[in-house]
């Protein structure tokens, strides 16, 4: 009998000690990360499949602001890096980053400018012997686990017309969905819907920092966003108008914003979205 205890007692720690495999893994999550530049755009996506991508960078002289906030998240290298469009506040801190880190690609639409800030992230390309892919209407990045696809600029403009020539990038990791749109403007947005464009989205980064040439009604119809980022900082612009602001009201939206907030993070299951403010 004591033997029998004993043979069992050894088979109970023995059962401790081995771990069972769990069934399911757990679900890989997408963080998207609205960085606090003030009155510019910084946008940096961790994907469900592992990849780093990162919109904009913020203005010139930002640089090290972003990569400090990149290392900061034990970013090694970028997979995808967009520019949006050549405006300064957007692009500008962009030659840093590519300085301080590997790129794998950059995307821009195809439209330049004459500002020294778009001649520095010009510089910086070519010296890593990178060649800018087009952003337009249509182009899927290459990206396990979600689809995302640029749903502009569906043509081209004027070349004066800099914010409607905006890379507006939409992002679907299963049920959720989000939609980021540099300084797209009225024509743009109208352009996009009239293309039947796949616009619908929780999360909307608000185009040129919540300008009233923005966000215009018939657009956010189409979009019905459940949550809006508003990258913006001290300006003389008036941004974020109160016309936008009050142009979300309808759907619901919470409106976050990075000059009240600091940096925005929201993670996403696929099917939840969370959302966490750091000053």
């Amino acid at each position: 009998m004591k033997k029998t205890l004993s043979i069992l007692t050894s088979v109970f720690l023995l059962a401790g000690l081995v771990s069972v495999p769990s069934t399911s893994a757990a679900t890989p999550t997408m963080k998207v990360h609205f960085i606090n530049v003030g009155q510019g755009d910084a946008t940096y996506i961790k994907m469900p499949g592992g990849e780093d991508v990162l919109i904009d960078g913020g203005r010139q002289g930002q640089g090290d602001e972003v990569i400090a906030y990149l290392k900061k998240q034990k970013v090694d290298d970028i997979e995808i890096m967009i520019a949006t469009h050549p405006d300064a506040d957007h692009l500008g801190g962009l030659d840093e980053v590519l300085k301080a880190y590997k790129v794998e690609s950059v995307y821009a639409p195809k439209v330049a400018h004459t500002t020294d800030a778009y001649a520095n992230f010009l510089k910086a390309v070519k010296a890593e012997k990178l060649t800018i892919k087009t952003a337009k209407v249509g182009v899927k990045l290459p990206l396990k686990t979600v689809t995302a696809k640029f749903v502009g600029p569906t043509r081209e403009y004027g070349k004066t017309d800099l914010n409607n020539w905006s890379a507006v990038l939409h992002v679907t990791y299963n049920k959720n969905k989000f939609l980021f749109t540099g300084d797209a403007e009225k024509a743009s947005e109208t352009d996009m819907v009239k293309a039947k464009q796949t616009l619908l989205a929780d999360v909307i980064k608000v185009g040129h920092h919540g300008a009233k040439t923005s966000s215009n009604a018939d657009f956010l119809k189409v979009v019905k966003p459940k949550y809006a980022v508003i990258s913006v900082g001290k300006n003389a612009y008036g941004h974020p108008t109160a016309d936008v602001l009050n142009r979300y009201k309808p759907y619901k939206a919470t409106v976050y914003r990075t000059d009240q907030k600091g940096n925005i993070i929201f993670t996403s299951t696929g099917t939840k979205i969370t959302v966490a403010t750091v000053k």
